[in-house]
Order: structure tokens, then sequence, then C-alpha cells
């Protein structure tokens, strides 16, 4: 298949995150799209981006949203890193009732911006065993270009080598990676702030009406009441949930940490991060194993 050049493919993305604008003024009143927030989902990488988002995805169906089919904040079209000024400059031009999601952590100038009232902001966390698992297997499997895979792959023997290297970080400068302490406390301060919802992504898993739940009610904050009883607005953005769609879609159960942490892994880990998992609320105290 011939694929398009990147300035058509984009002008046409473009085209078409305003055609479903315009199909969404018309369908519920551009009176109405206006007075929606824009809808930030953001998260750790390996955290739960794509459960989050193909839940959003589900808002169309009860009330005045639009995806804009576009990659998230973070990343281009050729799936490059933005620069922070150019992520900020992307959340400008997102419109009301445009919904998305990134990987934002707590600096101080993306705390400000998500937190003016233009945005309704959701933060996701994970478990940060899980997140360390999902994030060996995607460089290792899921992505074959992926900067890691050479180093995970051909370095390092085996899965107790790739956990301890996501754990205490890599130094080579080829190949260079923050140890999980450093990236945790980059995004944890998400927390600190009642204007974001903090959702787990055991929760959206495991409750997940519950979880949508707690959606809604961050929408209606916001001015926004379905256009369906709510009932049947959680039973829509529940069943616009399609594991299988996503291109890094491996397990995604809560707890498959337990299959692949070695007992070394598990204490390096609490050398690391200290009691990171009872801050988070994984765990009761630092006996856990």
């Amino acid at each position: 298949m011939t694929r398009l050049p990147l300035p058509i493919k984009t002008h046409l993305k473009q085209l078409r995150w305003q055609l479903r604008r315009a199909q969404a003024g018309l369908r519920w009143g551009n009176a109405e799209l206006q007075r929606m927030p824009v809808v930030i989902a953001n998260s750790m990488p390996k955290s739960g981006s794509h459960l989050i988002i193909q839940i959003l995805e589900g808002l169309p169906q009860i009330g005045p949203f639009v995806n804009p089919g576009v990659p998230p904040l973070n990343r281009n079209e050729r799936n490059e890193k933005q620069t922070d000024e150019e992520i900020i400059r992307k959340l400008h031009r997102l419109k009301p009732g445009d919904f998305t999601y990134c990987y934002l952590p707590a600096r101080d100038y993306f705390v400000t911006e998500l937190l003016n009232p233009r945005y309704a902001s959701i933060f996701v966390s994970r478990d940060p065993r899980d997140t360390i698992v999902s994030h060996v297997f995607y460089a290792t499997e899921g992505n074959p270009r992926h900067q890691l895979r050479p180093y995970y792959r051909d370095v390092l023997k085996n899965m107790e080598e790739r956990i301890d290297a996501t754990i205490f970080g890599i130094q080579d400068p080829a190949f260079p990676l923050a140890d999980i302490a450093i990236k945790y406390n980059e995004y944890i301060h998400w927390f600190d702030h009642p204007e974001v919802l903090c959702l787990r992504f055991e929760d959206l898993v495991l409750e997940r009406s519950t979880a949508i739940g707690r959606i809604l009610d961050l929408l209606a904050a916001h001015g926004f009441t379905p256009r369906v009883p709510r009932e049947e607005a959680v039973r829509l953005l529940a069943g616009s949930v399609q594991p299988k769609r996503s291109g890094t879609f491996r397990k995604g159960q809560p707890g498959n940490w337990r299959e692949h942490f070695t007992p070394a892994n598990i204490r390096h880990l609490k050398e690391k991060t200290g009691d990171l998992l009872v801050k988070l609320g994984y765990e009761k105290n630092g006996d856990w194993e």
C-alpha cells in the first residue's frame, strides 16, 4: 500500500477533525459544544493511556465531544518526541469538547496549564511493578523500533536483568533510561491537585463502572450532563473499550508482575523506591513480596 506523504496525511487529519466538530455541532448544537471542557487523559507511559482514551472515545455517543484523531500530545505524526513548548502549543489548539491523551510530568507549567478550568484533567496511575513489566515487554517484543530493543534483547540475558535495568536505569549513553524512582517522582505530584481526577489503572480494569462514574462526575463539575441516563452513559463508555485494538495490548491484568519478578527484583525495587508502593496505595507496608 502506498503511504501518503506526511504533510498530506496531516492535512487530511486536520480536515477530519474539523468535519467531526461540524457534525458534533449539528447533532448537539454549536452552543453546547462550545460549553464543553477540553478533556485531557494523562498518564505515565505503559500505565493505562490506551485504556483511558478508549473509554473517552465513547463520549461522542453521550454528548458534544470530539475525537481530534491526532497522536498523543507528546508525539508528532512521525512518532517523534515534542518539546515542552510544542506540547503547550498543541494544548492551546484544542477546542471545547475535544478529548485527547498525553504523558505529561507534573512540571509547574504543565500543572498550571491543566488546572485551567477549560480542561477536565484525568491522571491514570498504575502499580509500578506492572508498569515495569509492561515496559520491558513493549521494548523487547511490542515495538520493533523501540530505542531500547537492542539493549534488552542483545545485551541483557533474561527477564530478571531487564527488570533490574528498568528499576536502576541504564547509564549506557547509547541507551539512556532513567531509573524507576526518578520516573515516578516526575509524575507523582499530580496527586497533590484535587482538581485533577486521579484514577488507578487497576480500577479502570476491575471496577470499570465505578471509575467511569467518577469520570462523569468530573465532567458534571465542568457543566456537562449526559444526554442519556447515567446508567446508559456508563454502559456506552465501557462498551467502547476494545483492548486488542491497541497496538500496545499484551495482558493488561493487574498483578501480572508476580509472574516475572524474582526475589532479587523485589529486593532491588524496595531498595530503589523505598515506600513508593505504600504512598501509591498498592501496599500497606514495606513487607510485601
